[in-house]
């Protein structure tokens, strides 16, 4: 049963990527990350008070102070990043650079967390993983995928640290309530996203059917629907079950594009997911303990 909500949560995120490319074909970014982040907030809003629970009180600025520092760095900006790169990548693409964010995680926490200091495994595994970005940021990966670009890619690989950067205020922020943290910086990133809609070109607006499908389906799916889900299961489990899931994401993404938009599954990406996930691996590979006898 784990396994198989594992496997739903790790396509629901994954279904973003398929999704944001189809929206960005007609619709701006600023309208498309807008339009998520209001829509997923309300009926993450609504799932949080048929709950029972309650945001925290004003005078929680520790917690507050979280949830908007959620809301900009680790929600909004990453969103529009990577809107704004799919522009230009494949889905698939997307998905294997966002791939790359547990590297990130894994150098920042050691300048941030004691228990989380740099080791042997973690430089190897960043080496590693970092080498997959580089096959795909390479000259030869740029003429071999076509319709990428170096700006894009770049892009991709900042909205993934901006989701490192997440990972890190997530620990940092005190103990609130699963069903409250994300309805929280969802609204925040709401509020922050409204200013790139308000500047977004709506002179060439022309969103068909599809496009506006899918600015519904990411916040239905990925959005809230993921949200909701990733609480279930915490619950169920633990947060480093859930994490698991960067593993999975890439691979259901190269699916979705493949299946669904046509994209091409070059040996490029192949041997980039190998290299990046086999980085996350070493990256967050305890070493065993060794008993005072040894």
């Amino acid at each position: 049963m784990d396994w198989a909500l594992f496997a739903l949560l790790s396509l629901l995120w994954a279904s973003a990527f398929a999704m944001t490319k189809v929206a960005v074909d007609g619709l701006p970014a600023g309208i498309i990350v807008f339009a998520r982040l209001v829509l997923g907030a309300s009926l993450m809003y609504a799932l949080m008070r048929l709950q029972g629970a309650r945001f925290p009180p004003l005078s929680d600025r520790a917690s507050w102070a979280s949830m908007a520092a959620m809301g900009v760095v680790g929600t909004a900006a990453p969103f529009y990043l990577l809107t704004i790169a799919q522009k230009d990548i494949d889905s698939a693409l997307a998905a294997l650079l966002i791939a790359s964010t547990p590297l990130f995680v894994a150098g920042l926490a050691h300048f941030r967390f004691a228990d989380e200091q740099m080791n042997w495994n973690k430089a190897l595994g960043m080496a590693v993983g970092f080498c997959g970005v580089g096959v795909l940021i390479g000259p030869d990966a740029l003429r071999g995928l076509g319709t990428s670009t170096l700006l894009a890619q770049v892009l991709a690989l900042a909205g993934g640290l901006c989701y490192a950067i997440n990972t890190i205020i997530a620990r940092s922020a005190p103990a609130i309530s699963p069903a409250v943290l994300p309805t929280g910086f969802l609204g925040f990133a709401a509020v922050f996203s409204l200013p790139l809609a308000l500047t977004a070109d709506l002179s060439a607006l022309r969103a068909t059917p599809a496009e506006i499908a899918s600015v519904i389906g990411l916040a239905a799916l990925p959005t809230a629907g993921a949200g909701w889900l990733m609480m279930y299961l915490i619950k169920r489990t633990s947060a480093t079950f859930i994490s698991l899931t960067g593993y999975a994401i890439p691979i259901f993404a190269a699916v979705l594009g493949a299946a669904f938009l046509g994209e091409t599954i070059g040996p490029e990406m192949i041997v980039a997911l190998a290299l990046i996930l086999a980085g996350v691996w070493l990256a967050q590979r305890r070493r065993p303990a060794i008993s005072p006898a040894e």
